[in-house]
């Protein structure tokens, strides 16, 4: 009896047949949250960055790639600073990583800003400051 590779099978079996292969969602929301953690970190490498994101994706038939995935991005970001601009950043940052790492169009990413710290904050040891 002879036995015939993995590849020389595959090459018999209709692309359909093979079976697919998905990313899940929380592998994506993974991706996301780190790539906005990348982000802020260039922005300001002293500051504490936290990030985390829930995904949803929708899947396509579209064999090139694995869907759609819209991400909702929390962020918490160091103030004073240009508020707007790094939320540029995260945006375009995280729509790029999720794009080249999961091969997923990514339409739209929502960036919240959850909470804002300040350097007084930190020194004077309260979580408030007025």
């Amino acid at each position: 009896m002879a036995t015939v590779s993995p590849a020389a099978a595959a090459a018999g079996v209709a692309a359909g047949e093979r079976g697919a292969t998905s990313i899940a969602d929380r592998v994506v929301a993974k991706i996301a949250a780190r790539a906005a953690r990348e982000a802020l970190r260039r922005q300001s490498p002293q500051a504490r960055t936290q990030a985390h994101a829930t995904v949803t994706v929708h899947r396509r038939e579209d064999r090139r790639h694995f869907g759609e995935a819209r991400v909702r991005i929390a962020v918490e970001l160091g103030y004073p600073s240009d508020i707007g601009a790094q939320c540029r950043v995260v945006r375009r940052h995280v729509t790029e990583r999720v794009e080249a790492l999961a091969s997923m169009d990514v339409p739209e990413v929502a960036v919240e800003v959850e909470r804002l710290h300040s350097p007084l904050e930190e020194r004077t040891g309260r979580g408030r400051v007025r």
